[in-house]
Parts: C-alpha cells; sequence; structure tokens
C-alpha cells in the first residue's frame, strides 16, 4: 500500500492524478487563515520511503498519466532530492506526462535558474502557487511570510523555465476594510507575473486558526456574497495580461465563474453583474468548502 501520513490535500485540477506524498505538512505552516497541516509536524520524507511508494504505485496502477507531489510544498525539498524522485519517476512511469507539485515563493527562489531547467526537462510540468493576495499589508496581516515583491520575483522565474504555473488568490482575505485593496494590488502582482493559470478562492474562516479567533474578537469583518462579488469585479477589471486560464470555480466560491483572459473578460465582468442583480443564487453557507 502507499503509505500517506495524515490529510492529503491536492488541486482541484489533480483530482484524477496519482499522489506521492514526499513532504509531510507545511514547511511554513504559520498562515492566519489556514488549518489545512496544523495537525502534523513537518519533515520531508527520506528518499527511501518516497521509492517504496512510487514501487507500490506501478505494482497498482497499469496506466499513470499525471503525478501530483504532495504535501503543502513539495518544492521545498532540497535540489537534488527532487531530481532524484523526478528521476525514478520518470524510470518507473516513462508514459507519465505530466508531474506537479505545490511551491512556495522562497523555495522557488533558492533554486537557481539552471536547477528548475533540469526539473522541467526530468518531467515537472506545473507548479502551484498560492499567491492569496498581491498587498503587502495584507500579506503581512496573514503572516504570508512574503512579499509581493518576491512572489512575482518567484512567479517570474517560473514563467521563464517554461514550466507552466497556475496562481491562487483568496478572495476576501483582507476583510471588508480592504476590499478595493486586494483586488487591485492582487491584480498587480498577476499582470506583472503573467501566470498561465489563475484561481480564486473565496476566503472560509476556519476554526483553531489565528484568524478565526480575529473574527470571534470583532477584530476582521468577513466579506458578505455581495462584498465577494465586487472584489471579484474589481479584480477582473484590473487584471491586463495576455493569456491566462481563468477559475473562480472551487467548492468555497458562491458562483461559478470562469473564462479565459483577457477575451472573456467582458463577458466575466457581465457575469458578475448578473449575478449582482439577483439573476443566480449563491451556494448555500453549508455547500461551502475548502
Amino acid at each position: 500500500m502507499i503509505n500517506y501520513e495524515g490529510t492529503i490535500y491536492r488541486p482541484p485540477s489533480e483530482a484524477y492524478s496519482l499522489i506521492i506524498q514526499v513532504t509531510v505538512g507545511c514547511a511554513h505552516n504559520k498562515c492566519s487563515f489556514c488549518s489545512m497541516y496544523k495537525d502534523k509536524k513537518f519533515r520531508i520524507k527520506n528518499i527511501e520511503e518516497v521509492y517504496k511508494d512510487l514501487y507500490e504505485a506501478r505494482k497498482l496502477y497499469k496506466y499513470v498519466n499525471k503525478i501530483f507531489l504532495a504535501d503543502g510544498d513539495a518544492f521545498v525539498l532540497p535540489f537534488e532530492q527532487l531530481k532524484s524522485i523526478l528521476e525514478k519517476i520518470k524510470e518507473l512511469f516513462p508514459e507519465c506526462e505530466k508531474v506537479s507539485a505545490y511551491a512556495a515563493p522562497k523555495d522557488i527562489l533558492r533554486k537557481s535558474k539552471e536547477e528548475i531547467a533540469i526539473l522541467k526537462e526530468l518531467g515537472l510540468k506545473m507548479l502551484y502557487m498560492g499567491i492569496e493576495s498581491g498587498s503587502d499589508s495584507i500579506l503581512k496581516s496573514i503572516n504570508k511570510g512574503v512579499k509581493s515583491s518576491e512572489i512575482i520575483e518567484a512567479g517570474k522565474k517560473v514563467k521563464a523555465s517554461g514550466i507552466k504555473l497556475s496562481a491562487t488568490l483568496i478572495s476576501g482575505i483582507g476583510g471588508k476594510g480592504k476590499l478595493l485593496e486586494n483586488a487591485v494590488e492582487s491584480a498587480k502582482v498577476i499582470n506583472a507575473i503573467e501566470p498561465d493559470y489563475l484561481g480564486t478562492l473565496t476566503l472560509m474562516v476556519e476554526p483553531n486558526t489565528e484568524m478565526y479567533e480575529a473574527v470571534s474578537l470583532g477584530n476582521f469583518e468577513v466579506l458578505s456574497p455581495d462584498e465577494a462579488m465586487l472584489e471579484m469585479r474589481e479584480l477582473i477589471k484590473n487584471i491586463n495580461v495576455s493569456n491566462c486560464i481563468f477559475r473562480s470555480n472551487h467548492a468555497s466560491n458562491y458562483v461559478p465563474i470562469g473564462g479565459t483572459l483577457p477575451e472573456d473578460k467582458d463577458k466575466i465582468i457581465r457575469l458578475i453583474d448578473d449575478v449582482l442583480k439577483g439573476k443566480y443564487n449563491y451556494k448555500p453557507e453549508d455547500f461551502r468548502r475548502l
């Protein structure tokens, strides 16, 4: 059996990928809004543990098209270890067309352009980077541990390598007081990076997080569904990219919205306007999920 420790999370687009856990938990694990890895003590799995899981997976599955390396930031692995894992995947799964992973901005910045190029040649085709917000004040308040300038530098580095970049923002992460700031500053970061894919989640305040405590004390006001849509409208209005697939269809979102930017920009804004006019119903809170 493949050995998984704790709850495993993956992007929605990796639903049909073979998941191989190379780290346990998240190296940063300090974001005020996140509850995902609080039950785990971070560690990098021994290379032999990973190899064992790959051999087990080869026995279980005749055909593997995609592999996702978990947990929270598999790109934190030292270059040589990540290289060895990709080489083993290439050996055991010659049919595999894409390997992907979460990557925190600082993990990307720690690797040289040459190292990232080698990883791409070995099959790493997609990195998922959680931006959350482009506002430095919001990034600081949520304890993201990175500045917008570092996010931009990391994103550009991935794009220059030829690896596909999927970026994620969180609608409402700045609260009511920073609705416009979150939208405008996040758009600036997206415009600078030009990711291949952009997804937005809508903030869900989870128990046992610093943000939950802030809400309980009245120090943070969560956006209403209408306010979340207004923030998204401002975000889309301010995004100017050449070619980016946009999706806001995560389980946390009130209304599924998507398109390709820039050609669908006006269409997306019209849809948001229709939502705000009451032409579509919001997803009930009980049906929203992370």
